[in-house]
This record gives structure tokens, sequence and C-alpha cells, in this order.
């Protein structure tokens, strides 16, 4: 039943989104058409720019005030979150709120930014506020619903949610399972399969159900929304042996494109997270400033096209005036189109739409195809980093067009493949080499285009740009992560962490607490630390030798703390000390933040007290032998999602405790600065950088 609700929901606020910024984006495109029809060059200017400027500072303050954890694409963070970083209100009601409306309004300013990841982020907060029962903030809590409040259920929820997003961007069903299944998801069960299968299914049939709608005509004013992109190439395609080498050439280009665009965003993330940090008024000018740069080269580079007849075999209206369409006016005479416009002025989606299309080879003049790669590449790499929500996905697969597409020009009649399929396999060619993605890649590709010839090149595509582009550096979002500081746990382990034992990347001094401890103690302990857990250990007279206990979490000792349920003197409590507790004081918090040591308040009486921590401490916490391999330790640490490992004695001593292994301690950054000798060892995974380019970057 939850998986319905999230694939209802999802494929509403997914309509709901592709109908407002069509609607939005047709509105001021019909407004600086009829300017330009007019002859009102200057004016019509300051129109574009001026609705542009609008929407993005209205994107950008609402996210900046309100929810900062919006930004971006959203997609990083529910891979860290589904990998088990717990992010604070990255799934919060008013994240979520701001994800919508700040999409909306971003993406309707003609910023060269996707739906997808904000899409994906969207159902995943959709998901974790349904898995919480609400938010209990805004009084909106359904009680019947918190018996998923536990990190399993609401991380199966969240890839259901992940997977719910990506199929109400694309409508693709199929690919936004595996989507969740091959980028998404750290751990997965067949059970988990079925439920993201049939949330997906939801999301795809009340989808289509609502595009009936619009092809009737009633979605309003501009295009049908980037819901319907199916037959945009050719129904019947046949390719001989002959075509293959130009599909190689593409895919390996591709993958070095994709690489390059991956180091380049890297490269501007940090830039932009410097400028970022300064402060509020430096955030919103920045974006401010990208979007004044955008409305510049969107409105002056098509006045380097030159005009082109309207074909005469066409079968739409040329030229198009204040409407989508592949035949944009712009400033020429009666019977002619610029073709550069026609890609500029429309949205992303008809963008697509317009180089994917069939029958169209002589449409667009080399050099228009160039200028528009190289632009959109540009674009895409400095749109992403302002405050307001953004994706990559769509502006990847746009700039990937353009370049197959320049590709199939070059080649001409020497395939027989035509252009609108080139522009398919850039595209695909790009996006490997940039998501580094294969399986989902292709299907998602295949449901857009619903064209299942296309799958033998679009798999050799795939699989050789994401070759090539992983000999460079990593995927996207890794290198996202990476930039926000989130600890992400690889499948597997780097090659050096087998000559390495757990004992060579502890590091103190450790915190311990008795079994019955003194209240000020914890206290000083909490608010001098910010580990999240601590062994609890026995000493005489309870013990014979001093014994390992379990471990407590810092959250259990606050909620002791709030409940005050001390004592006067350290003795044992026994079973009554649950009478004053329920299950729901030690459940997880909500999306928020929980309580903090520095909101409660303690008397010098009450700091002299104790706490038997014995009735709450987990007794059988997971430890690991201080000589055991740490390769072993990382795999048992994240196949069981662990958040600390205890670290024991090989030979019984007077510590019964060496340590705890977080997943800090597993970060490749904190092993190697703990033994700099490895960095320089053999083993090194093989892969090419880009000195020149990096040196050339920082000169800049």
């Amino acid at each position: 039943m939850l998986c319905f609700l999230i694939g209802l929901i999802v494929s509403l606020l997914g309509f709901f989104n592709n109908l407002a910024i069509e609607n939005i984006a047709g509105t001021k495109f019909v407004i600086t058409s009829d300017m330009m029809l007019a002859r009102k060059y200057i004016a019509a200017f300051l129109v574009f720019a001026s609705l542009n400027l609008g929407l993005t500072l209205f994107a950008s303050l609402i996210t900046a005030l309100i929810a900062p954890e919006a930004a971006g694409s959203g997609i990083p963070e529910v891979k860290a979150y589904l990998n088990g970083v717990d992010a604070p209100a990255i799934f919060s009601l008013r994240t979520l709120f701001v994800k919508i409306v700040g999409s909306i309004s971003a993406i309707s300013a003609s910023l060269n930014i996707g739906k997808a990841g904000p899409m994906v982020h969207t159902g995943a907060c959709i998901a974790a506020i349904m898995g919480e029962g609400g938010s209990k903030k805004y009084g909106l809590t359904w009680k019947w619903l918190q018996v998923f409040k536990n990190d399993q259920d609401r991380r199966d929820l969240v890839t259901c949610g992940s997977a719910a997003g990506i199929t109400a961007a694309f409508r693709a069903p199929v690919g936004g399972v595996l989507f969740a299944l091959e980028e998404m998801a750290s751990w997965w069960r067949s059970t988990l399969l079925w439920r993201a299968y049939f949330t997906t299914a939801v999301v795809a049939i009340i989808l289509r159900a609502l595009i009936d709608v619009c092809l009737r005509g009633k979605c309003g004013l501009f295009g049908k929304g980037g819901l319907i992109m199916y037959d945009v190439t050719s129904a019947n395609i046949s390719y001989h042996l002959r075509d293959v080498p130009p599909v190689l050439v593409l895919g390996v280009i591709g993958g070095i494109l994709g690489s390059i665009y991956n180091f380049l965003l890297n490269k501007v993330l940090r830039l932009f997270n410097f400028i970022n940090e300064k402060g509020i008024f430096y955030k919103i000018i920045l974006a401010c400033c990208i979007s004044i740069f955008t409305s510049c080269l969107l409105f002056g580079l098509p006045w380097l096209a030159s005009c082109r007849s309207c074909p005469s075999d066409t079968s739409e209206p040329c030229p198009t005036i204040g409407r989508s369409g592949n035949y944009k006016k712009f400033q020429c005479p009666p019977g002619h189109y610029n073709d550069l416009a026609s890609l500029f002025f429309n949205t992303n989606d008809d963008a697509i739409k317009n180089l994917f299309s069939k029958d169209t080879d002589s449409e667009f003049h080399h050099l228009s195809m160039l200028i528009f790669f190289v632009t959109c590449f540009v674009l895409s790499i400095f749109s992403y980093g302002i405050v307001a929500p953004a994706g990559l996905f769509v502006p990847v697969i746009v700039t990937g067009a353009a370049y197959g597409r320049f590709v199939g020009m070059i080649i001409g009649s020497h395939s027989n493949l035509n252009q609108g399929l080139f522009a398919v396999l850039g595209s695909a060619a790009l996006l490997g080499g940039s998501m580094r993605t294969t399986v989902s890649l292709c299907v998602i590709i295949l449901e857009l285009t619903n064209n299942l010839l296309l799958l033998p090149l679009i798999m050799l595509v795939l699989l050789i740009s994401k070759t090539v582009a992983d000999a460079f550096n990593g995927n996207i979002y890794d290198l996202i992560m990476k930039s926000k500081g989130f600890p992400y746990l690889e499948t597997h382990a780097e090659p050096y962490m087998r000559q390495l034992t757990v004992c060579d990347v502890v590091t103190g001094p450790l915190q311990i607490f008795h079994g019955i401890e003194k209240v000020g103690n914890i206290v000083h302990v909490l608010k001098t630390t910010g580990h999240n857990g601590f062994p609890v250990v026995d000493e005489p007279p309870l013990s014979e030798s001093p014994v390992l206990f379990g471990l407590i979490l810092r959250a259990h000792l606050i909620t002791l703390l709030k409940k005050k349920a001390f004592l006067r003197t350290p003795v044992p409590i026994g079973p009554d000390a649950f009478l004053q507790f329920s299950s729901n004081d030690f459940a997880k918090k909500g999306l928020g933040n929980g309580d903090k040591i520095e909101d409660i308040k303690l008397s010098n009486e009450e700091m002299e007290m104790f706490i038997d921590l014995h009735p709450f401490t987990n007794a059988t916490p997971y430890t690991v032998v201080e000589t055991m391999s740490l390769a072993k330790a990382l795999i048992l640490f994240r196949e069981v999602g662990l958040r600390h490992l205890l670290v024991v004695p090989k030979v019984s001593g007077h510590i019964p405790v060496v340590g705890i292994l977080t997943r800090h301690d597993f970060m490749p950054e904190h092993i190697l600065n703990l033994n700099p000798s490895l960095t320089r060892g053999r083993w090194k995974r093989l892969r090419f950088r880009f000195p020149r380019l990096g040196r050339l970057i920082r000169e800049l």
C-alpha cells in the first residue's frame, strides 16, 4: 500500500512539474517571440533576460533561506543515505517543498539544468516522510505508518521512491528500477526488487492516463512536456558492419568527453563552494550572474546563424512562432527559420526531440550544431553548482545529442544511420562517459525512444564510453559526494587494505563508560566529544576482571539524561529500569535533528547521581580481533550495514576493548594519512590523469 501511495504521489508531482515548466517557459518564449516579430529586439532581450533572472532569483532565494539541502541534484545525497550516511534534513518537508518549487522555477529560467535528479530526490523525500508516519514538527502524523520507523524499512522505501523519481522524469519504469539497483542502492534484495517494480509500474500507468490529457491539447500552450518522447527516431533501422566503426569512434570520444566533463565540473564545484561559503549574499549573486550569462548566450548566439529556407516536405508548420517546434523564426524573414534558435529557444525536452527527430538531416548546419554543443557543454558545467535544485541527466543528454548529431553530419552519407540516430547514440556515449552506469542507461534510452532495434548499438556505445572514461576518473555522482564530504563506502576494498590490520587505523583516545556511571561523567563526555557510540565496560566488583559488556548510543544516553533515570547510589537497578520508558523513547528520531546534550539542564545534585547503563546497552555488538585484516573488516562493516565495529584485543588484558571502527576509519584518505608510505606503494589503480589540463585550470 505504501509503494502504491508513493507511486501515486510521485507520478502526480512529475506530471505537475512538466506541466508547470512547459507553461511558464512557454509563456516566456511567447512574449519574447511576439516582441521579435515586432522587431523590438533589444526590448525582447531585456524581457527574456529579466524573466530568467527573476525565476533564478526566486529559486535561489527559497533554496538558500528555507532549505539549502535542496540545492543541486539530490542524487548524491540519496545515494549516500542508502549507503548509510544519515545527512541531516535531506528528507524534511521543507526540503521537499523547495525541491519541487525551486526545480520548476530554475528549469523555467532556461538554465541548462535537468529535472531527473530533483525528481529522484523528491521521490525519496516522499518515501522517507511516509515511512516516518508524516511530519511531527508540522503536526502531520499517521500513527499507523510508524511501524516502518526503522532503518531497513526506511531505506527500502527511499529506494522505491528514487526509482519512482526516475520513472516520473523519463516515463521509464524498468529503467527506473535498474537505475535504483545499479546506481543508488548499496543493499539489494529480491523483495525490494518487486516492491520497486510495483512502485514504478504505478507511476507509469498513472502518467499514461494523464498524458492522454496532453494528447488532446489540454496541457497548456507550449509543447507536450518531456513525458512524451516516443517515436522520435526512425521506425525501421537497417545497419551493416561498415556502420560499426563510426559508432566505436563515437563511444571512445564520448568516454573522453565524459571524463573531461566530470573533471571540469569537479573543479567548478570546488570554486563555487569556496564562493558559497562566504554567505547567502554571495550565493544569490553567483546564481544571478550565471542566469545573466546564460540569457546573453541563448539570445545572442542565434544571431550568428544564417536563416535557412523552410523545407517543403515538413509535417509541421515552418516557421513555428510562439510554440515548440523544429523551426524557430527568430529574426528571419517569412518562409525561413533559424536552426540555432530552434534549439536555444526551446525547453531542454523539446531540444532533445528536435535533435532525435527523424528525417531532419538537412535541418541543422554544421557550425550551428558545433556552437550548440560547446554552449551546452559549458553551461551545464557552470549552471549545476548554483544554490538551486538542478539535475545533470537532461543537460548531459542534450549535450551528447548535439555531439552525436555533429558526428553524424561529418560522416554524412558514409553511414546508413541518420543524424537522429547518431544523436541518440551520442547521448548514450556522453551519459556512459559521465554517469558510468550501463544497464539502466541502456534501458532508459530505449524506453525514451521506443526503438528496440537500437539495443545492440546503444550497448556497444555505453560499454566503450564507460571503459574509456573509467581510465581517467570516477563517475560524476561519486565525485560530487567526495566534494561534499560524504564518507561513501565502496563495494570493494582497496588492494593496500589487505596489508593492514584494524589496529593500524584505530585512533584514540577511546571514551569508555562503566556499567554504572556517574551522571556528571556522561554529560562531560557527551559535551566534549562528537562520538555516537561508546563501549560499556564492567569492572570489579560487578565482574571478576574488566570485561566488555556492550555498546550504548549517544541518542540513548541523551534519552536517559532527559528522562532523569538517576540513582543516588551506584547499585544495579534491574528490570524496573523500563517502567518509566516506552519503546518510542528509544526509537530513531525523525528526519530533523534529534535532542542535543546542550538542551538538557541538570542541577549540581543530579550531576552527582548515577545511571545504570546495563538495561539500555546493546550487549551483543559486532566485534573483531585487533589482528583482523582491514579489508575483511570493511566487507563485514559494509555488508551488515554497521555504524560501529568494536575492536577487542587478541590477548585478554587490563583493557577489554582496543577501539571502535566507524565509517570514517575505512575512508582511503584517512588510511593513507595514517600510512603515507602506501601512497607511493605499488598498490595503485591504473588511471590516467590530466596534469596539463589541471595546471591550466589552476592558472586560469
